[in-house]
Protein backbone atom coordinates (compact mmCIF):
# COMPACT_ATOMS: atom_id res chain seq x y z
CA UNK A 1 0.00 0.00 0.00
CA UNK A 2 1.10 3.69 -0.83
CA UNK A 3 2.57 5.41 2.30
CA UNK A 4 2.68 9.07 3.88
CA UNK A 5 6.29 10.24 4.23
CA UNK A 6 5.65 9.38 8.08
CA UNK A 7 3.87 6.25 7.56
CA UNK A 8 7.54 5.77 5.56
CA UNK A 9 9.35 6.69 7.91
CA UNK A 10 7.98 4.83 11.01
CA UNK A 11 7.82 1.37 8.91
CA UNK A 12 11.54 2.01 8.87
CA UNK A 13 12.35 3.12 12.47
CA UNK A 14 10.10 0.34 13.98
CA UNK A 15 10.46 -2.26 11.56
CA UNK A 16 7.16 -3.16 10.47
CA UNK A 17 4.87 -1.98 7.74
CA UNK A 18 3.00 0.83 9.60
CA UNK A 19 -0.23 2.68 8.70
CA UNK A 20 -2.11 5.85 10.39
CA UNK A 21 -3.37 4.36 13.56
CA UNK A 22 -1.05 1.90 14.10
CA UNK A 23 0.75 1.31 17.42
CA UNK A 24 4.40 0.82 17.57
CA UNK A 25 7.94 0.87 19.09
CA UNK A 26 10.17 3.22 16.79
CA UNK A 27 14.06 3.30 16.87
CA UNK A 28 15.03 7.05 17.80
CA UNK A 29 17.99 8.69 16.17
CA UNK A 30 18.39 11.64 18.29
CA UNK A 31 17.18 13.05 21.58
CA UNK A 32 17.37 16.82 22.66
CA UNK A 33 16.76 18.11 26.23
CA UNK A 34 16.67 21.51 26.80
CA UNK A 35 17.07 22.88 30.28
CA UNK A 36 12.97 23.49 30.79
CA UNK A 37 12.50 19.85 31.36
CA UNK A 38 16.47 18.68 31.95
CA UNK A 39 16.04 18.13 35.83
CA UNK A 40 12.98 16.40 35.31
CA UNK A 41 14.54 14.11 32.79
CA UNK A 42 17.46 13.13 35.10
CA UNK A 43 15.14 12.71 37.81
CA UNK A 44 12.86 10.31 36.01
CA UNK A 45 16.38 8.50 34.64
CA UNK A 46 17.31 7.99 37.81
CA UNK A 47 14.76 6.05 39.26
CA UNK A 48 15.43 3.57 36.16
CA UNK A 49 17.06 0.32 37.13
CA UNK A 50 19.46 0.55 34.40
CA UNK A 51 20.63 4.09 34.83
CA UNK A 52 22.86 3.74 31.33
CA UNK A 53 21.79 5.55 28.14
CA UNK A 54 21.26 3.84 24.75
CA UNK A 55 24.34 6.15 22.97
CA UNK A 56 25.65 9.04 24.51
CA UNK A 57 26.29 10.60 21.21
CA UNK A 58 22.90 10.85 19.94
CA UNK A 59 21.78 12.78 23.14
CA UNK A 60 22.43 16.27 23.58
CA UNK A 61 21.37 18.47 26.86
CA UNK A 62 21.20 22.52 26.12
CA UNK A 63 20.75 25.25 28.45
CA UNK A 64 18.52 27.99 26.74
CA UNK A 65 15.36 28.55 28.28
CA UNK A 66 16.77 30.30 31.20
CA UNK A 67 19.67 32.50 30.27
CA UNK A 68 21.12 34.24 31.48
CA UNK A 69 20.32 32.29 34.63
CA UNK A 70 17.68 34.01 36.43
CA UNK A 71 17.79 32.09 40.28
CA UNK A 72 19.99 30.09 42.64
CA UNK A 73 16.92 27.63 42.23
CA UNK A 74 17.79 27.63 38.29
CA UNK A 75 21.41 27.49 38.68
CA UNK A 76 21.02 24.49 41.06
CA UNK A 77 18.98 22.78 37.94
CA UNK A 78 21.64 23.88 35.42
CA UNK A 79 24.63 22.46 37.80
CA UNK A 80 22.40 19.14 37.33
CA UNK A 81 22.66 18.73 33.96
CA UNK A 82 26.12 19.57 34.00
CA UNK A 83 27.22 16.97 36.12
CA UNK A 84 24.54 14.57 34.21
CA UNK A 85 26.20 15.09 31.12
CA UNK A 86 29.85 14.76 32.09
CA UNK A 87 29.02 11.17 34.12
CA UNK A 88 27.39 9.80 30.94
CA UNK A 89 29.78 11.28 28.55
CA UNK A 90 26.71 13.90 27.16
CA UNK A 91 26.93 16.38 24.60
CA UNK A 92 25.94 19.79 26.78
CA UNK A 93 25.44 22.92 25.05
CA UNK A 94 26.39 25.67 27.24
CA UNK A 95 24.12 28.93 28.47
CA UNK A 96 24.43 31.31 25.35
CA UNK A 97 25.60 29.02 22.64
CA UNK A 98 21.71 29.26 21.21
CA UNK A 99 18.04 27.55 21.02
CA UNK A 100 17.76 24.19 21.09
CA UNK A 101 15.91 24.10 17.79
CA UNK A 102 18.41 26.07 15.96
CA UNK A 103 21.47 24.19 17.74
CA UNK A 104 20.04 21.04 16.22
CA UNK A 105 19.74 22.54 12.59
CA UNK A 106 23.25 24.41 13.19
CA UNK A 107 25.16 21.04 14.49
CA UNK A 108 24.09 18.79 12.15
CA UNK A 109 21.90 16.06 14.14
CA UNK A 110 18.76 16.61 12.39
CA UNK A 111 18.87 14.89 8.79
CA UNK A 112 16.41 13.92 6.08
CA UNK A 113 14.17 10.31 6.89
CA UNK A 114 15.91 10.68 10.29
CA UNK A 115 13.80 10.20 13.74
CA UNK A 116 14.06 13.22 16.49
CA UNK A 117 12.24 13.97 19.55
CA UNK A 118 12.64 17.06 22.10
CA UNK A 119 11.72 17.72 25.44
CA UNK A 120 10.53 20.72 24.03
CA UNK A 121 6.99 20.85 22.01
CA UNK A 122 8.57 23.21 19.03
CA UNK A 123 10.82 20.13 18.10
CA UNK A 124 8.17 19.88 15.14
CA UNK A 125 10.90 22.26 14.10
CA UNK A 126 12.73 19.35 12.85
CA UNK A 127 10.56 18.60 9.80
CA UNK A 128 12.07 21.27 7.71
CA UNK A 129 14.96 18.85 7.01
CA UNK A 130 12.35 16.16 6.22
CA UNK A 131 12.94 13.87 8.87
CA UNK A 132 10.19 13.51 11.55
CA UNK A 133 10.69 16.02 14.92
CA UNK A 134 8.12 15.88 17.42
CA UNK A 135 8.15 16.76 21.01
CA UNK A 136 7.96 14.74 24.41
CA UNK A 137 7.46 14.73 27.98
CA UNK A 138 9.87 14.19 30.89
CA UNK A 139 9.09 10.61 31.17
CA UNK A 140 9.09 9.74 27.91
CA UNK A 141 12.51 11.65 26.83
CA UNK A 142 13.81 9.96 29.92
CA UNK A 143 12.94 6.58 29.14
CA UNK A 144 14.20 6.90 25.27
CA UNK A 145 17.70 8.12 26.75
CA UNK A 146 18.02 4.51 28.04
CA UNK A 147 16.15 2.54 25.38
CA UNK A 148 16.98 4.22 22.38
CA UNK A 149 12.82 3.98 21.25
CA UNK A 150 9.63 4.77 22.17
CA UNK A 151 6.13 3.45 21.44
CA UNK A 152 4.00 5.94 19.38
CA UNK A 153 0.69 5.70 17.66
CA UNK A 154 0.95 6.57 13.51
CA UNK A 155 -0.89 9.81 12.90
CA UNK A 156 -3.19 10.14 10.14
CA UNK A 157 -1.74 13.08 7.94
CA UNK A 158 -3.34 16.25 6.14
CA UNK A 159 -1.97 16.73 2.49
CA UNK A 160 -1.31 20.48 2.62
CA UNK A 161 -0.50 21.59 -0.97
CA UNK A 162 1.22 24.86 -1.37
CA UNK A 163 1.06 27.15 -4.58
CA UNK A 164 2.31 29.55 -5.99
CA UNK A 165 5.07 31.84 -4.36
CA UNK A 166 5.21 34.78 -1.31
CA UNK A 167 4.89 38.26 -2.37
CA UNK A 168 8.18 39.83 -1.25
CA UNK A 169 6.89 42.10 2.07
CA UNK A 170 4.98 38.78 3.05
CA UNK A 171 6.90 35.77 4.80
CA UNK A 172 7.02 32.30 5.92
CA UNK A 173 5.63 33.56 9.51
CA UNK A 174 2.72 35.45 7.79
CA UNK A 175 2.05 31.96 5.70
CA UNK A 176 1.91 29.35 9.02
CA UNK A 177 0.12 31.94 11.11
CA UNK A 178 -2.73 32.01 8.22
CA UNK A 179 -2.58 28.54 8.37
CA UNK A 180 -2.84 27.62 11.35
CA UNK A 181 -6.09 30.24 11.56
CA UNK A 182 -7.63 27.76 8.75
CA UNK A 183 -7.14 24.66 11.08
CA UNK A 184 -7.39 26.17 14.54
CA UNK A 185 -5.79 25.18 17.64
CA UNK A 186 -6.73 21.37 17.47
CA UNK A 187 -7.41 20.98 14.28
CA UNK A 188 -4.62 18.75 13.16
CA UNK A 189 -4.54 17.23 16.56
CA UNK A 190 -2.02 14.68 16.52
CA UNK A 191 -1.87 14.27 12.70
CA UNK A 192 1.15 15.00 10.10
CA UNK A 193 1.37 18.35 8.43
CA UNK A 194 2.83 16.74 5.21
CA UNK A 195 3.34 20.27 2.74
CA UNK A 196 4.06 19.18 -0.62
CA UNK A 197 3.19 20.87 -4.01
CA UNK A 198 5.09 23.60 -6.20
CA UNK A 199 5.11 26.38 -3.96
CA UNK A 200 7.40 24.40 -1.65
CA UNK A 201 10.56 24.88 -3.70
CA UNK A 202 9.90 28.69 -3.62
CA UNK A 203 10.75 28.39 0.21
CA UNK A 204 14.61 28.00 2.07
CA UNK A 205 15.12 26.36 5.01
CA UNK A 206 14.69 29.29 7.39
CA UNK A 207 10.84 29.58 5.72
CA UNK A 208 10.78 25.94 6.34
CA UNK A 209 11.84 25.66 9.65
CA UNK A 210 9.35 28.79 10.64
CA UNK A 211 6.39 26.84 9.36
CA UNK A 212 7.20 23.41 10.63
CA UNK A 213 8.47 25.40 13.96
CA UNK A 214 4.79 25.93 15.00
CA UNK A 215 3.06 22.77 13.29
CA UNK A 216 2.28 22.26 16.76
CA UNK A 217 0.15 25.41 17.40
CA UNK A 218 -2.79 23.51 15.50
CA UNK A 219 -2.50 20.34 17.66
CA UNK A 220 -0.19 18.47 14.94
CA UNK A 221 2.62 15.82 16.25
CA UNK A 222 4.39 16.28 13.07
CA UNK A 223 5.56 18.84 10.41
CA UNK A 224 6.92 17.70 7.51
CA UNK A 225 8.46 18.96 3.93
CA UNK A 226 9.64 17.44 1.28
CA UNK A 227 13.27 16.55 0.30
CA UNK A 228 14.04 18.21 -2.79
CA UNK A 229 16.63 20.22 -4.10
CA UNK A 230 16.66 23.19 -1.71
CA UNK A 231 16.76 20.25 0.93
CA UNK A 232 19.61 18.59 -0.91
CA UNK A 233 21.47 21.61 -0.97
CA UNK A 234 21.56 22.73 2.45
CA UNK A 235 22.07 19.21 3.21
CA UNK A 236 25.44 18.87 1.48
CA UNK A 237 26.57 22.21 2.30
CA UNK A 238 26.64 20.94 5.80
CA UNK A 239 27.96 17.20 4.82
CA UNK A 240 24.97 15.77 6.07
CA UNK A 241 24.14 12.25 5.21
CA UNK A 242 21.05 12.14 2.72
CA UNK A 243 20.58 8.91 2.12
CA UNK A 244 17.59 8.11 4.44
CA UNK A 245 15.96 10.72 2.59
CA UNK A 246 12.25 9.61 1.64
CA UNK A 247 9.25 10.42 -0.36
CA UNK A 248 5.78 10.07 0.15
CA UNK A 249 3.91 7.58 -2.36
CA UNK A 250 1.55 8.66 -5.16
CA UNK A 251 -1.54 7.14 -3.95
CA UNK A 252 -1.18 7.67 -0.25
CA UNK A 253 -3.65 7.66 1.69
CA UNK A 254 -4.64 11.41 3.04
CA UNK A 255 -7.25 12.17 6.08
CA UNK A 256 -7.95 15.25 4.09
CA UNK A 257 -6.35 18.02 2.02
CA UNK A 258 -5.90 21.73 2.11
CA UNK A 259 -4.64 23.88 -0.90
CA UNK A 260 -2.87 26.68 -0.51
CA UNK A 261 -2.16 29.85 -2.94
CA UNK A 262 0.85 31.52 -1.05
CA UNK A 263 0.65 34.18 -3.50
CA UNK A 264 -2.73 35.22 -2.04
CA UNK A 265 -1.36 35.40 1.56
CA UNK A 266 -0.90 38.77 2.98
CA UNK A 267 0.61 39.88 6.13
CA UNK A 268 -1.10 38.69 8.67
CA UNK A 269 -1.12 38.50 12.76
CA UNK A 270 -2.01 35.85 15.43
CA UNK A 271 -4.09 38.39 18.21
CA UNK A 272 -3.71 37.71 21.94
CA UNK A 273 -4.20 35.44 23.59
CA UNK A 274 -3.72 32.40 21.16
CA UNK A 275 -1.77 31.68 17.61
CA UNK A 276 -4.70 30.74 16.14
CA UNK A 277 -6.54 33.91 16.77
CA UNK A 278 -5.65 34.49 13.27
CA UNK A 279 -6.37 38.57 11.51
CA UNK A 280 -4.95 40.08 8.52
CA UNK A 281 -2.40 42.91 9.88
CA UNK A 282 -4.53 45.33 7.60
CA UNK A 283 -7.69 44.86 9.92
CA UNK A 284 -5.61 45.85 13.21
CA UNK A 285 -3.36 48.37 11.71
CA UNK A 286 -2.60 51.36 13.70
CA UNK A 287 -2.85 49.68 17.21
CA UNK A 288 -0.12 51.60 19.82
CA UNK A 289 3.16 48.70 19.88
CA UNK A 290 4.93 49.59 23.28
CA UNK A 291 7.27 46.72 22.83
CA UNK A 292 8.94 44.97 19.69
CA UNK A 293 10.30 41.45 20.25
CA UNK A 294 12.77 40.03 17.58
CA UNK A 295 13.78 36.67 18.15
CA UNK A 296 13.12 33.07 19.38
CA UNK A 297 13.28 29.88 17.79
CA UNK A 298 10.64 31.31 14.96
CA UNK A 299 12.09 34.66 14.05
CA UNK A 300 15.43 34.67 15.56
CA UNK A 301 18.08 33.33 11.99
CA UNK A 302 20.42 35.17 10.68
CA UNK A 303 17.74 35.46 7.54
CA UNK A 304 15.38 37.59 10.24
CA UNK A 305 17.75 39.82 11.56
CA UNK A 306 18.87 41.01 8.08
CA UNK A 307 15.33 41.57 7.38
CA UNK A 308 14.48 43.78 10.11
CA UNK A 309 18.15 45.15 9.64
CA UNK A 310 17.10 45.98 5.92
CA UNK A 311 14.37 47.72 6.88
CA UNK A 312 15.43 49.68 9.70
CA UNK A 313 18.74 50.66 8.23
CA UNK A 314 19.07 54.50 7.72
CA UNK A 315 15.41 55.25 9.29
CA UNK A 316 14.70 57.73 12.06
CA UNK A 317 14.73 55.78 15.65
CA UNK A 318 11.71 56.25 17.39
CA UNK A 319 12.36 56.40 21.63
CA UNK A 320 8.83 55.42 22.41
CA UNK A 321 8.71 51.56 21.54
CA UNK A 322 11.14 49.15 23.29
CA UNK A 323 13.25 46.94 21.13
CA UNK A 324 14.20 43.83 22.21
CA UNK A 325 16.33 41.43 20.51
CA UNK A 326 17.40 37.74 20.59
CA UNK A 327 19.43 35.95 18.36
CA UNK A 328 18.95 32.39 17.98
CA UNK A 329 22.21 30.91 18.46
CA UNK A 330 26.05 32.22 18.92
CA UNK A 331 26.79 31.54 15.35
CA UNK A 332 23.89 33.52 14.32
CA UNK A 333 25.17 36.90 16.76
CA UNK A 334 28.64 36.41 15.32
CA UNK A 335 27.29 36.75 11.40
CA UNK A 336 24.57 39.43 12.91
CA UNK A 337 27.57 41.89 14.32
CA UNK A 338 29.78 40.86 11.01
CA UNK A 339 27.31 41.99 8.41
CA UNK A 340 26.08 45.33 10.82
CA UNK A 341 22.98 44.03 11.85
CA UNK A 342 23.55 44.82 15.59
CA UNK A 343 25.05 48.15 14.92
CA UNK A 344 21.37 48.69 13.12
CA UNK A 345 19.46 47.18 15.72
CA UNK A 346 21.47 49.42 18.65
CA UNK A 347 21.09 52.84 16.73
CA UNK A 348 17.21 52.14 17.34
CA UNK A 349 17.63 51.69 20.52
CA UNK A 350 17.70 47.71 21.32
CA UNK A 351 18.23 45.91 24.09
CA UNK A 352 20.68 42.82 22.42
CA UNK A 353 19.65 39.45 24.61
CA UNK A 354 22.07 36.92 24.69
CA UNK A 355 21.16 33.59 22.32
CA UNK A 356 18.60 31.89 23.18
CA UNK A 357 14.80 31.50 24.06
CA UNK A 358 14.43 35.22 25.60
CA UNK A 359 11.43 36.72 27.34
CA UNK A 360 9.27 34.31 24.72
CA UNK A 361 8.27 31.91 27.23
CA UNK A 362 8.84 34.60 30.51
CA UNK A 363 11.42 32.99 32.28
CA UNK A 364 14.24 35.79 31.22
CA UNK A 365 14.55 39.50 31.26
CA UNK A 366 12.18 41.19 29.40
CA UNK A 367 8.81 41.12 31.12
CA UNK A 368 6.16 43.66 29.63
CA UNK A 369 4.48 45.79 32.04
CA UNK A 370 0.41 46.13 32.69
CA UNK A 371 -1.97 46.74 29.85
CA UNK A 372 1.12 46.77 27.32
CA UNK A 373 1.03 45.89 23.80
CA UNK A 374 3.85 43.93 22.49
CA UNK A 375 4.34 42.83 18.76
CA UNK A 376 6.46 39.64 18.61
CA UNK A 377 8.32 37.32 16.06
CA UNK A 378 7.81 34.31 18.75
CA UNK A 379 5.44 31.11 17.68
CA UNK A 380 3.41 31.78 21.02
CA UNK A 381 1.00 34.64 22.94
CA UNK A 382 -0.73 32.86 25.48
CA UNK A 383 -2.26 34.63 27.97
CA UNK A 384 0.82 35.33 30.65
CA UNK A 385 3.30 33.92 27.81
CA UNK A 386 6.08 36.81 28.63
CA UNK A 387 5.56 36.77 32.59
CA UNK A 388 2.64 39.60 32.35
CA UNK A 389 -1.07 37.98 32.23
CA UNK A 390 -1.93 41.92 32.22
CA UNK A 391 -0.53 42.59 28.61
CA UNK A 392 -0.91 41.59 24.85
CA UNK A 393 1.03 39.77 23.00
CA UNK A 394 0.32 40.09 18.67
CA UNK A 395 2.53 37.02 16.47
CA UNK A 396 4.25 38.62 13.33
CA UNK A 397 6.23 38.60 10.65
CA UNK A 398 10.23 40.61 11.14
CA UNK A 399 9.31 42.64 8.45
CA UNK A 400 5.71 43.90 10.59
CA UNK A 401 8.05 44.10 13.55
CA UNK A 402 10.65 46.07 12.07
CA UNK A 403 7.67 48.94 10.54
CA UNK A 404 6.62 48.93 13.95
CA UNK A 405 9.66 49.77 15.29
CA UNK A 406 9.22 52.92 12.80
CA UNK A 407 5.94 53.98 13.40
CA UNK A 408 5.20 53.18 16.81
CA UNK A 409 2.13 51.01 15.69
CA UNK A 410 1.23 47.92 13.67
CA UNK A 411 2.06 48.83 10.08
CA UNK A 412 1.67 47.19 7.23
CA UNK A 413 5.52 46.69 5.95
CA UNK A 414 5.01 46.61 2.28
CA UNK A 415 6.37 50.13 1.97
CA UNK A 416 9.46 49.70 3.91
CA UNK A 417 10.62 46.34 2.41
CA UNK A 418 10.07 47.66 -1.71
CA UNK A 419 12.14 50.86 -0.63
Amino acid sequence: MDKTIVEKILSIKSGREVSAGDIITANVDFIMIPDAQGPWVIEVFEKLKNQSVFENERIAFIIDHYVPCPNAKVAAHHDMMREFCKKHSIKLYESGEGICHRLMFEKGHIYPGGFFIGADSHSCSYGAASGLGTGVGATDAAVAMHYGKLWFKAPPSIKVVLEGELKPYVTAKDAVLYIIGQLKADGALYKTLEFCGPGVSSLDMEDRFTICNMAVECGAKFGIMPFDEVTEAWCLERGIDISDAVHADKNAIYEKEMVIDLATIDCGVALPHNPDNYATLKSVEGTKVDMVLIGTCSGGSLKDLACAAKILRGQKPRADVRFLVVPGSKEVYKEAIKEGYISTFLDHGALILPPGCGPCCGSSPGVPGDKEVVLSTANRNFLGRMGNTASEIYLASTHACAAALLTGKITNPEAFVNE
